[in-house]
């Protein structure tokens, strides 16, 4: 028997301080319109909202991904997650279903069609993963695995395959649950939504060392993620979207896709990831009932066909290396493999991701984007994160200013939380933090619904309020669960404007007066715009608001201090960027915007000018004129970037592309190994730090050395 990595030992906890109700949290079927029908209690994970739990420290990192099918890593969370494992973070995935679909594993440009043989297939889709990941580890694709069989809760069995080499590790665990069945063509969504008890049985591909199937219900399914939440103790754990964007398309566009109705993405991926989230859920809850610190993991969910609706992210360097790992994935039936059901996903291998019209494996989206964590820094310079581990929010502190070492997490309750946190500080030098909650997840057809949270300071530095709940910009819970990461600015009049993007794919916000209320959530239109938001106050105190669109910037501002936010005309004359913007105030008033064009690794830098609202003849004549477009020199890389100005020159942060951290600015530039999602640059002693998070879902924080300033150089468009 497979016998797993030895688990930290848990610290003993501290005595409760606080102690909160227990908020109730049941769900909705996955893309299905919202219904209210009780659940079974058994149904339903819960979490504790309240503060001062301890934290389980760790001591090494591993990373689980939970799939709905062989090759959803591939396509969707690479290369976050070949990153993650050249650094030599463990790796363990999980795949929920067989991956069976019709049986048919086609070879292309072949006039026969294969006899449908669905035990088979999965078993030739098994063959490539091992294939693929043989290749991430540096070995020949064909190196033989250590193939066996791991016990489950429930009595239940699965096949797990392991290959280590140069100190990485990886881990294939296959569940093995139909794709379909004889009742339902989606087998996995109607497990999810079933109300009556219904169960599957396992499909035991051909060639593996599993003889017998496994039967699973609803609470089966959570309870055995759970179990292999607990045997692992992963410090990150990846999923695929819970809530992914409306989307109608027609129905012949719909079906050759393989997107559910009304949403932009297959309706396996959405019930694995809610099954994974409220797997996540019950595991703190259990654990923190048994009187054991809340596990000290951090969450990231990746977005699926999402990706073809939207301009490509992904550079050509970078590209290239995720689509060739989709190369042995796919595999060939001439190849000598040693798996008599088959070498791989045959219509998936060579050049055919990179000319498929859908485009998946040409992006790599987060569903929550934003800095992990969020810093703020003491009049000393000392640094302070925040953040969500155990889905849960917390606080490091820095031991000393500069020392670059933190304290151990501070619980601050509030959970469940959605991994990236907003931010700002108020006129009185009070911090507000807000939160993504997920008010309600579960199966069964019972209430699934997301809320705004706001965490309060006290004081300035001191201690926080309790939660305050904001709602959501919509008014039914299918709705809500589209909303996107909170996003927040203090105006020059004390004002604090939160915006969020809403179920249309447009922005929504709420304004709190500066005696502490809150006005009603209010839309500024601007549809059609990703997640990721970037909202400033200029030099002159006035709210702007940026986000990326299919063609060009959305842009909403102030026309004056204390004014309303509007939508401004001249947004589509910026360039397309192929991911979120970063805005940044200048001293005269103007703004300068960082972001990469599509399919794109440069940097690329636009000022705009901004002492105009959206009406007038000034502002029609800035919507025919282009803005300069500069080149970013020394940040050729991908994703978005964290920019700062610092005496007059940026200070930039982001990805290389190999996927190091790379800082440069001022002061010269550093880069350092993988880590976590996106770092936030916050000023701190006279120099700007940049703070993010390893993959031991443990603060680092990265200062620039000396050297000569970064400038924009002029360049096309």
């Amino acid at each position: 028997m497979h016998t797993p990595p030895t688990p930290v030992p848990a610290r003993r906890p501290r005595r409760r301080t606080v102690v909160g109700a227990l908020t109730a949290l049941a769900g909705l079927g996955a893309g299905a319109a919202a219904c209210t029908v009780p659940a079974s209690p058994d149904s339903v994970p819960t979490a504790d909202p309240a503060p001062g739990m301890p934290i389980a420290g760790t001591r090494r990192a591993l990373l689980m991904q939970i799939l709905a099918h062989p090759d959803d890593d591939l396509y969707f969370m690479n290369p976050d997650t070949q990153r993650s494992l050249a650094a030599g973070t463990p790796l363990v995935c999980v795949y929920v279903t067989a991956g069976e679909h019709n049986g048919i594993n086609a070879v292309p440009g072949s006039e026969e069609e294969p006899v449908a043989d669905r035990p088979g297939y999965s078993s030739a889709r098994h063959q490539g993963l091992r294939q693929a990941y043989a290749t991430l580890l540096g070995l020949d694709k064909f190196t033989p695995w250590h193939r066996d069989v791991l016990p489950l809760r429930g009595d239940r069995r699965a096949e797990i395959d392991t290959l280590s080499h140069a100190g990485r590790r990886v881990e294939l665990i296959f569940l093995n649950l139909p794709m379909h069945t004889r009742r339902r063509r989606n087998a996995l969504p109607g497990l999810w939504k079933d109300r009556g008890g219904i169960g599957v049985q396992t499909v035991v591909a051909k060639d593996s060392p599993l003889r017998h199937s496994s039967p699973y219900t609803y609470d089966g399914l959570i309870d055995v993620l759970v179990g292999l939440l607990e045997r692992y103790r992963p410090t990150v754990v990846q999923t695929l979207d819970p809530d992914p964007d409306i989307q109608h398309s027609d129905e012949r566009t719909r079906r050759k896709d393989s997107e559910q109705p009304g949403y932009s993405d297959h309706a396996d991926h959405t019930a694995a990831a809610c099954f994974s989230w409220a797997a996540m859920i019950r595991w703190v809850r259990d654990t923190t009932r048994r009187g054991e610190p809340v596990p000290g993991f951090v969450a990231t969910a990746f977005r699926g066909y999402y990706n073809r609706h939207w301009p490509k992210n992904l550079p050509p360097e970078v590209l290239r290396t995720k689509a060739s790992h989709l190369v042995p994935y796919g595999g060939d039936p001439e190849w000598d493999c040693g798996n008599p059901s088959g070498c791989g996903d045959y219509a998936v291998g060579g050049v055919r991701p990179l000319r498929n019209r859908k485009g998946w494996v040409r992006s790599t989206h987060h569903r929550y984007p934003g800095p992990r964590p969020v810093a703020v820094a003491g009049r000393s310079g000392r640094l302070t994160a925040y953040g969500v581990l155990g889905l849960r929010a917390v606080r490091w502190h820095e031991t000393a200013s500069g020392s670059g070492v933190w304290q151990d997490p501070t619980d601050l309750g509030g959970g469940p939380l959605a991994p990236a946190l907003g931010h700002t500080v108020l006129s009185d030098g009070r911090l507000l933090l807000f939160g993504l909650r997920f008010a309600a997840i579960g199966g069964r057809h019972a209430e699934n619904r997301r809320e705004i949270v706001l965490l309060e300071q006290r004081a300035a530095g001191g201690g926080f309020r309790a939660w305050d709940g904001l709602g959501a910009p919509e008014h039914t819970g299918d709705r809500s669960r589209r909303i996107g990461v909170p996003t927040a600015v203090t105006g020059g009049d004390g004002r604090v404007h939160l915006f969020v993007r809403n179920a249309a794919k447009g922005v929504s916000t709420r304004v709190r007066a500066v005696d502490g209320s809150w006005g009603g959530w209010h839309d500024l239109g601007g549809a059609e715009i990703q997640d990721g938001l970037s909202a400033i106050a200029d030099g002159r105190g006035r709210v702007h608001l940026f986000a990326a669109a299919r063609e060009g910037v959305r842009h909403w501002s102030q026309d004056r201090t204390g004014g309303p936010v509007a939508l401004r005309s001249d947004g589509d004359a910026l360039p397309t960027p192929g991911d979120e913007v970063t805005a940044v105030p200048l001293p005269d008033g103007r703004i300068e915007l960082y972001y990469r064009r599509p399919a794109s690794g440069r940097l690329v830098a636009v000022t705009v000018g901004g002492a105009t609202a959206g009406t007038g003849s000034a502002a029609a004549t800035a919507a025919r004129t282009a803005p300069p477009v500069r080149a970013v020199p020394a940040m050729e890389g991908y994703g978005p970037v964290g920019a700062a100005a610092l005496g007059g020159a940026p200070v930039l942060v982001g990805r290389d592309l190999r996927g190091r951290i790379q800082l440069t600015g001022r002061n010269g530039g550093v880069r350092r190994p993988g880590s976590l999602d996106s770092p936030v640059l916050v000023a701190a002693g006279g120099t700007i730090a940049a703070v993010g998070l390893d993959t031991a879902a443990r603060p680092w924080v990265m200062r620039p050395v000396r050297g000569g300033p970064v400038r924009a150089a002029e360049a096309g468009r």
